[in-house]
């Protein structure tokens, strides 16, 4: 049984980031491995409550007193099989998300401190990776073959569950490499490169065949791909990032904010194989912040990837623009009772390394230096109110005022799956969200093409991709007529579509 006192005994604690003038040096990760006592003590904190809470607040379902517990009494083994059973890429999950398990935690009821989960899961994928990632044997070959389109952790998981139960898998993706926004658009210093790495060989040795550089739609006809394999899942997210027409939007330096971190996590991956480099968009245009003053437009995660890309390319200065008020340092009970997740002021390891965060302001105009280039922005001080589920900004007269913007990122968000030939070839049509439907079993209009991740749910969480990716393969794998039933968490259809 757990240790009833192990809360009561340590405080939360995690290990100390790198210092802030040694991480924006370089590119590695902010945290540095935990110490083995460390991570004891705390999934020594666990409780292994009665109603384990943490359980619903993951998507993916996974036991996590049960391996809290494994950790305590040093069972590391049993710990990495436990940790595997419910999620195929915890190295991923654990430095990526935003922990609603955490939020959801007994020990977080009245403001109190949860349960370091998400930090106990990395250091147990670490120490499995450590030891090497053990291809798992699969079954005699069903002689069934499945493409999956898209590589990042939806398509990912489908793939590992899917060849695992013996059916060929080939996965398809557009780009030179593999793990989608995972390998471009993450920057490594939330996560490193080699993880991913690690992982594909495991899954190559378990028999997921990659195919790079290939645009289905395009490079291959959805027809041909439906004909070449017995089924067929489209995993290929929700790119499609929300723009604004601003005045002055069209002026150069004003840039998406995933272009942005896109060549930029180019430029590292082109260093590490010691290729010189510069961050430019595809028609060669520069978007480097060196030395320019920063404007970064949304409070999420993907402003805060911004904010640290800048640092590390030596920016004059960063703003980071919020339409919302602060939000208060705790839960507030009233608005989001305990276990719901909660809005709070979430502080990311990039403001600690500089910037300054503006809430409650909007973009007025993009200013043009008069040669057709962004000089500054214009903001205003603004309210928000929701009306008939519509948000309604009301600028507060006499607030306006302009900050200086050599570039300016756009990171409000993103409206779904682009539009892409493989849509019309198959029939399928973006709903108002942006997503593709599909039915209970996971399977689209079309006859054995099946979604998942976000082309499915719209923007979200790599835990939900994960989920959705292990869902739609057990969909795909009665499908095909397999024999038995492949592990899925709960349809996440039924479950809420933001956290």
């Amino acid at each position: 049984m757990p240790d009833p006192n192990g809360f009561l005994r340590y405080p939360r604690q995690l290990p100390a980031r790198r210092p802030v003038p040694v991480r924006i040096s370089d590119w590695r990760e902010v945290y540095p491995p935990a110490g083995a006592e460390l991570i004891r003590e705390q999934a020594t904190r666990c409780m292994d409550c009665g109603i384990p809470f943490c359980h619903d607040g993951c998507p993916l379902g996974n036991r996590i007193p049960d391996w809290n517990d494994l950790v305590r009494t040093g069972n590391w083994d049993a710990a990495v099989e436990s940790l595997h059973a419910t999620n195929n890429f915890p190295e991923f999950t654990g430095r990526l998300c935003p922990a609603p398990c955490e939020a959801a935690c007994v020990l977080g009821i009245a403001g109190g401190d949860p349960v370091t989960i998400k930090q106990v899961e990395v250091e147990i994928a670490d120490a499995a990776a450590a030891r090497g990632l053990v291809p798992r044997p699969v079954p005699a070959p069903t002689g069934r073959s499945v493409a999956v389109v898209g590589s990042g952790p939806a398509g990912l998981a489908a793939a590992q569950q899917l060849v695992r139960a013996g059916h060929a898998v080939t996965v398809y993706e557009r780009d030179d490499a593999i793990g989608g926004l995972m390998r471009y658009g993450i920057p490594d210093f939330k996560l490193e490169k080699r993880h991913i790495d690690a992982r594909l060989a495991q899954l190559g040795a378990e028999g997921v065949e990659f195919r790079t550089g290939v645009n289905v739609g395009v490079d291959v006809t959805a027809e041909q791909l439906r004909e070449q394999h017995d089924a067929v899942l489209l995993a290929c997210g929700a790119l499609q990032g929300r723009d604004t027409d601003t005045a002055g939007r069209q002026l150069r330096g004003v840039h998406q904010a995933m272009a942005h971190l896109v060549a930029a996590n180019r430029v590292v991956a082109a260093a590490g194989e010691g290729q010189p480099a510069l961050a430019t968009l595809p028609d060669g245009t520069p978007i480097d912040a060196a030395g320019k003053h920063v404007v970064i437009i949304g409070g999420g995660d993907t402003a805060a990837d911004c904010l640290g890309v800048a640092h590390r390319q030596g920016a004059a200065g960063v703003h980071q623009l919020d339409l919302y008020p602060r939000p208060p340092q705790a839960r507030d009970e009233d608005r989001d009772p305990w276990p719901t997740w909660p809005w709070i002021l979430r502080e990311y390891a990039a403001h600690e390394e500089g910037g300054e965060r503006v809430f409650a302001v909007a973009v007025q105009e993009f200013v043009d230096d008069g040669t057709g280039a962004v000089r500054a922005v214009r903001i205003a001080e603004v309210t928000v109110e929701k009306r008939d589920g519509r948000r309604i900004l009301t600028a507060v007269p006499g607030t306006e005022r302009e900050l200086p913007a050599d570039l300016v990122l756009l990171a409000i968000g993103f409206e779904g799956t682009e539009e892409q030939p493989l849509l019309a070839q198959y029939g399928l049509t973006r709903n108002a969200r942006g997503a593709i439907d599909s039915r209970a079993d996971w399977q689209t209009d079309t006859d054995g093409v099946f979604v998942a991740g976000d082309m499915h749910r719209g923007a979200s969480l790599i835990v939900w991709a994960i989920a959705e990716g292990r869902a739609a393969a057990a969909a795909i794998h009665a499908y095909l007529g397999g024999t038995g039933t492949l592990p899925a968490p709960v349809h996440p259809a039924s479950r809420p579509l933001t956290v």
